[in-house]
């Protein structure tokens, strides 16, 4: 059964890998024997410590994902350093907070081109290379707001409803393919995103009361999911997006 979950011998591209929930899945598929191609704007350096002590291959791509340019070169990154492209995960986002009624046009671009349009121009560019070879998995990080509907994060939520949404259609047209596209929706995590949230003592209080497992979430708790959606373990699992959120859905 350990087999099915073995990861030798695959490369795995992970944004927004220096910190927080990329870097628990990065180190999570790096356990599991993947070599890592890390994402991101800011260094890597730990990262790289953790990743390199599991005894597997890692390489820093420095790139801003706001726009699409860089993607063409992340792939071709990996492709010329690691030799190969196994896995990809959609993790790197941002979020913008303000009142539907104040929030402006520049915090709504910004969210959506970050969020959702990289990320599926990503899984394109991946997504024909993987169509070649006959395999590959693609594992896009949505949110709790992929189902629900939040509170002054307009544009985070269409990106992760949209994010939810383009999972399935690429999963419609590329599972007889032999590619597997999924997500992962996490629930309240300890992350810079909720940074404001986990220091307003009130509103922290009420996510905590309503979350079974009665705590936050932290980044290692989601490296399960992902070695489970980028292993053998998935190949007929396609179009899902799993919560991982201690329960909170299920309340």
């Amino acid at each position: 059964m350990s087999n099915l979950f073995d990861l030798h011998n695959k490369v795995a591209i992970v944004t927004g890998a220096n910190t927080g929930i990329g870097q628990g899945i990065a180190l999570a598929l790096a356990q599991a024997g993947a070599s890592i191609a890390a994402v991101g704007r800011s260094s890597m350096h730990e990262t790289r410590q953790l990743v390199e002590a599991a005894g597997v291959r890692f390489i820093e791509i420095k790139a801003d994902l706001a726009t699409i340019k860089p993607v063409g070169t992340i792939i071709d990154e990996t492709l010329k350093s690691l030799g190969q492209l196994d896995i990809l995960v959609n993790n790197a986002g941002i979020i913008r907070r303000n009142d539907a009624v104040d929030f402006t046009e520049e915090d709504w671009d910004a969210v959506i081109d970050t969020n959702l349009k990289s990320a599926f121009f990503l899984s394109q560019a991946a997504g024909r290379h993987m169509i070649s070879q006959g395999h590959g998995k693609i594992i896009n990080i949505a949110s709790l707001l992929s189902f629900q509907g939040g509170i002054r994060i307009p544009s985070y939520t269409a990106s992760k409803s949209g994010l939810a949404g383009i999972t399935r259609l690429l999963a419609c047209e590329w599972a007889a393919k032999g590619i597997n596209v999924n997500a992962i929706a996490p629930g309240y995590f300890v992350t810079n995103n909720t940074t404001a949230l986990r220091e307003d003592q009130d509103r922290s209080a009420q996510i905590l009361a309503r979350i079974p497992a009665a705590r936050w979430g932290e980044p290692s708790d989601i490296g399960g999911a992902a070695v489970f959606l980028a292993s053998k373990a998935s190949d007929y699992v396609h179009g899902t997006v799993l919560p991982v959120d201690g329960g909170w859905l299920a309340r």
